[in-house]
């Protein structure tokens, strides 16, 4: 599949050929749902806890004897019949969300994943990044720059995840810093990732290092 190469004031530049076996994968909805709902699970994190009467604190003395007062037997204050007592059957750290998912489908999910984009024709290929942008980006975190770049290319501000083919501190912090863009490696791309965002773009070394990483 041929697609067209722009640079960052998104001109036109040249065309690019993606690998077939990558970007020209038909869709299998049911692969592509089970891989996005193991990885949602996966990074799933445990927030909510419950301290069961074990946990809470005191509760060690009898309230009152067993017998004789005329009131209800206990035989501590932390019973979960008590206020300030524990909780019977509460959310607890102990729950596991984790899903194991083959490589095999995860690898085969991802190239669904990014067929899609380029079939939607929301995939874009960068050329490069201007030298003069470059330069401004050595001497620390830019986001005025990438900014700049994204509402070049992207003028309706829509969610963009942008791969890049190495990494680079001033420049993930640059895009990090940006509500609607998040930066990702190439060789760290996933199905759940590349359908969270609305366009994909790729620097054309990107293509390269996905081709490495993930071609058998």
């Amino acid at each position: 599949m041929k697609v067209s190469v722009y640079n960052t004031k998104k001109e036109e530049v040249g065309t690019v050929l993606l690998p077939k076996e990558i970007f020209e994968v038909p869709i299998n909805q049911d692969l592509v749902y089970q891989v996005v709902c193991s990885q949602m699970a996966n990074r799933r994190q445990i927030t909510a806890k419950a301290k069961n009467r074990a946990e809470v604190r005191g509760g060690g003395k009898k309230p009152w004897r067993q017998k004789g007062t005329g009131r209800a037997r206990h035989g501590s204050i932390r019973s979960p019949l008590w206020k300030g007592g524990g909780v019977t059957f509460g959310p607890s750290t102990e729950r596991v969300f984790c899903k194991k998912i083959p490589k095999q489908m995860k690898r085969k999910a991802l190239f669904m994943a990014l067929s899609s984009k380029a079939r939607e024709k929301t995939l874009y290929v960068l050329e490069d990044i201007a030298a003069e942008e470059l330069a401004s980006l050595r001497s620390g975190p830019r986001t005025k720059v990438i900014a700049e770049i994204l509402n070049k290319l992207f003028p309706e501000k829509d969610s963009v995840l942008m791969a890049l083919p190495k990494k680079d501190d001033n420049l993930v912090k640059s895009i990090r810093n940006i509500a609607n863009a998040k930066p990702a490696l190439a060789r760290d791309l996933n199905a759940l990732d590349i359908f969270s965002y609305k366009y994909l773009l790729l620097p054309k070394d990107s293509i390269r290092i996905i081709k490495e990483t993930f071609s058998k």
